[in-house]
């Protein structure tokens, strides 16, 4: 795919101002032509849905493939212990970074974890489900901006105003 498009992503307890600056932050991606790829899930999710508008392409645990699961399966530490539905929800994050195709990759991420972690080796039990997205991103040498960073955080604020 051609476009220009970015993952926004992140924990369900993201705190409610990240929230707002998400949405903003999809507003203005969106009016500059870029598509966002999300997931739809509460928090970070719908904050950035919220703010694209129709300039999205969400992706949801029943889109998961083989192969997309595939992907997702060399990135989570403990995959054999993961039941269908939360191996579906890592598989769709495959999607997000790398396109329905797999082979269309954003050009960034923007998120927020409670660790602010944006690399597969800065992961941690506290990165959650969006560890899978950032270790998929890392390892196609993507930028990931995680807004509990303050340098990142600063750097989107400005871009917002």
């Amino acid at each position: 795919m051609s476009y220009l498009s970015y993952a926004g992503v992140g924990s369900r307890q993201t705190p409610v101002d990240i929230l707002c600056l998400m949405k903003s932050i999809a507003t203005r991606l969106a009016a500059t032509g870029y598509v966002l790829r999300s997931g739809g899930a509460a928090g970070a999710d719908r904050a950035f849905q919220s703010g694209a508008g129709r300039s999205c392409e969400i992706f949801r645990a029943q889109d998961a493939t083989t192969e997309a699961a595939e992907i997702a399966r060399q990135f989570h530490p403990a995959w054999h212990r993961c039941g269908d539905f939360a191996k579906a929800l890592h598989a769709r994050n495959a999607f997000q970074v790398l396109g329905r195709d797999l082979i269309s990759p954003v050009k960034f991420v923007i998120c927020w974890t409670p660790d602010g972690a944006i690399s597969h080796a800065g992961r941690s039990i506290r990165t959650g489900g969006t560890g899978t997205a950032i270790s998929i991103a890392s390892a196609n040498q993507i930028p990931v901006f995680n807004l509990q960073r303050p340098e990142h955080l600063a750097r989107l604020l400005d871009f917002v105003k």
